[in-house]
């Protein structure tokens, strides 16, 4: 099983062995273009408490909208939100300035799967979980048993082991965050993980709050 490996993540996507075209069909594709054999996805509905479609985390009505494009195992990512977010937060976001909207986009297995988890802890914990998996991204990604790992992570969050499982083998689930990626990249040409699109302008690349912040001064009314 191919693992948490910097060739998966957070580099130009002609670089690793994925393309557009494996994300048109289903999570099978993405197993089959990893090497991975098929991913156990029996068919079934999306649950209605799933977190589903864009998350926006800030006030909806701000002027300025940044999306942000990431990868569970992209280690760019992890330092992005460890490092800017939470400045950015307390100085745009939480202000009302500005909001986030965080948007999957996996470059390997264990990422996609870390994203449904994290869709499958519903809107009300859906950015803890975004936080814990990001936080804790070098120990479950590294870990010999990655699923395992994200199993303990999803029991600590108060999801049990039955609907764990079910999440990992939701299809439609799994589908529905490969489309978001595929919609990045067919929309906003992105190709690299963390990618952000501040109001319709792609900046590829974490980005430091103070490069950050002066942009935003700019676009602010």
């Amino acid at each position: 099983m191919r693992l948490y490996t910097a060739t998966t993540s957070c580099v130009l996507e002609s670089d690793v062995t994925l393309s557009r075209r494996t994300f048109v069909g289903s999570a099978f594709a993405f197993a089959t273009a990893v090497g991975l054999g098929a991913v156990a996805m029996p068919a079934k509905a999306v649950a209605a408490n799933y977190a589903l479609g864009d998350m926006v985390m800030g006030d909806e009505n701000a002027a300025i909208t940044i999306i942000e494009y990431a990868s569970f195992t992209c280690p760019h990512c992890a330092s992005f939100h460890a490092e800017t977010l939470p400045q950015l937060k307390e100085a745009w976001l939480d202000t009302g300035k500005a909001k986030l909207i965080f948007r999957d986009f996996p470059f390997d297995e264990m990422a996609l799967r870390a994203s449904m988890l994290a869709r499958c802890a519903g809107p009300e914990r859906y950015f803890n979980f975004v936080d814990v998996l990001f936080k804790q991204q070098r120990q479950w990604a590294r870990s010999q048993d990655p699923v395992a790992a994200l199993g303990r992570i999803a029991r600590l969050g108060g999801i049990g082991s039955a609907d764990f499982e079910a999440c990992m083998a939701d299809q439609a689930l799994g589908d529905s965050v490969l489309k978001t990626r595929l919609e990045g990249a067919q929309k906003y040409d992105v190709r690299a993980t963390p990618t952000l699109i501040i109001n319709g302008e792609k900046h590829a690349g974490a980005m430091r709050f103070e490069e950050m912040d002066s942009l935003l001064r700019k676009l602010s009314p």
